[in-house]
C-alpha cells in the first residue's frame, strides 16, 4: 500500500496547535484536539452573481439566509410582491396584504418571516404601523407597531423581533420595539438617534450599525455601532465607512455590512467579528436601498435589489469565503 510519505515526500506532522501559515495541501495531526487536519489554501473572500429576482426593486425588505431567503415589498413602483430564494433561483409567491416600500423585515428562513412598518404607495410620510406574518404560504395581518416607522431595519424572527429606529419624519428616532409573537412592546432606546440603520442578530443578542440623522446631509452619516444584550444598547467599535440603507446580516459576533449610500451607491463590504469591523471584498455591483438575508453570517451573505441606477434592479449577489482548514472525521 502506498504511504502518505511516498505520495507527498514527507510524513504527517504531529503538532500541539495548528500551524500559523500552512501551505495548500499540508496535512497535520493536532495532538491537542486529537484530530487530523489539512489546509485547503488561503482564505479568500468574494462576491459572485446569482439569478436575479423576477421583479427588480429597491427599498425592499428581506429575511433568511443565503440558501433560504425571502424578499418582500419595495419600490418598482411600490409593490407588495414577495419572492422566495432556494439558493439558486427566485420564485414568486403570495403578495403582502398591504403594498409598501421602505419596510422592515425579520425571519430566519423563507417559510417564516415578519414584515412591519413602511410607506404607502406614492408617499414619503408618515410611516405605517402595520405588521404581517408569513407562514410560508400567506401573509396575515397581526397586531400593529406602537410607533409607525420607515427607512430603517428590523432583526430577529417572526416570533421574536426588534424594530430599531426610524426614518423621516421625524428623522432618526431612537425608539425600539420588541415583538413577542403577538404584540409589540417598547423597550430601551438606541443611544444615538438615526434612520437608515442596518441590523443583525436576534432579540437576545443584536447589533445596530451606521445610518444617518439628516437625509439631505452626507455629513450626518454615522459610523456608530451598538450591541443589544436583550435589555440595553451599548456603543462599541465603529464601522470604517459611514453609510445608510445597505445590506445588514448575521449575528452579534459574525455580521456583514454590504453596500449602502455614502451618499451615492457603494460596493464596500465590511465584516464584523464581535469586536471590530474589517473591510473585505467589494460587491460586484454598487448598491443601496437593497434587501439582504438578515440571518446570513459574515462567511455566507446575500444581497438583492438595488436603488435606481438607472432603474431598480433585481440583481442578486452571494458572499463566500473559501480556503482555510478542514478537519477529517471517521464518519
Amino acid at each position: 500500500m502506498t504511504t502518505y510519505k511516498e505520495i507527498r515526500g514527507t510524513n504527517i506532522e504531529v503538532l500541539a496547535s495548528d500551524p500559523s501559515n500552512p501551505v495548500t495541501g499540508q496535512v497535520w495531526y493536532n495532538s491537542t484536539d486529537n484530530v487530523l487536519k489539512a489546509s485547503t489554501g488561503p482564505l479568500t473572500a468574494a462576491w459572485s452573481s446569482s439569478n436575479a429576482m423576477n421583479t427588480g426593486r429597491s427599498y425592499l425588505a428581506g429575511a433568511g439566509t443565503q440558501t433560504n431567503a425571502l424578499a418582500f415589498g419595495g419600490k418598482a413602483p411600490t409593490t407588495g410582491k414577495t419572492e422566495s430564494y432556494n439558493g439558486t433561483s427566485w420564485t414568486e409567491v403570495n403578495d403582502l396584504n398591504q403594498t409598501r416600500a421602505s419596510l422592515l423585515g425579520a425571519g430566519t428562513t423563507n417559510t417564516a418571516a415578519l414584515a412591519f412598518g413602511g410607506l404607502s404607495p406614492g408617499t414619503d410620510n408618515p410611516g405605517k404601523d402595520v405588521t404581517e406574518n408569513w407562514n410560508g404560504t400567506n401573509w396575515t395581518e397581526v397586531n400593529d407597531l406602537n410607533t409607525a416607522r420607515q427607512y430603517t431595519m428590523g432583526l430577529g424572527t417572526n416570533t421574536s423581533a426588534l424594530a430599531v429606529g426610524s426614518g423621516d419624519p421625524p428623522v432618526g428616532i431612537t425608539n425600539v420595539e420588541l415583538w413577542n409573537g403577538t404584540n409589540w412592546t417598547e423597550v430601551n432606546d438606541l443611544n444615538l438617534k438615526r434612520a437608515g440603520i442596518q441590523t443583525a442578530g436576534l432579540t437576545t443578542a443584536g447589533l445596530g450599525f451606521s445610518g444617518y440623522s439628516d437625509p439631505a446631509s452626507p455629513s450626518s452619516f454615522v459610523k456608530n455601532t451598538e450591541l443589544w444584550n436583550g435589555t440595553n444598547w451599548t456603543e462599541v467599535n465603529d464601522v470604517n465607512t459611514a453609510r445608510r440603507e445597505g445590506g445588514g446580516s448575521g449575528t452579534q459576533t459574525s455580521a456583514l455590512f454590504s453596500g449602502g449610500g455614502s451618499p451615492s451607491a457603494s460596493a464596500l463590504t465590511e465584516s464584523w467579528n464581535g469586536t471590530n469591523w474589517t473591510e473585505t471584498a467589494d460587491l460586484g455591483t454598487a448598491r443601496s436601498r437593497c434587501g439582504s438575508g438578515g440571518q446570513a453570517l459574515n462567511t455566507s451573505g446575500i444581497v438583492f435589489g438595488n436603488a435606481p441606477a438607472p432603474s431598480a434592479s433585481g440583481i442578486t449577489e452571494e458572499f463566500n469565503i473559501t480556503g482555510g482548514t478542514v478537519t477529517f472525521t471517521d464518519s
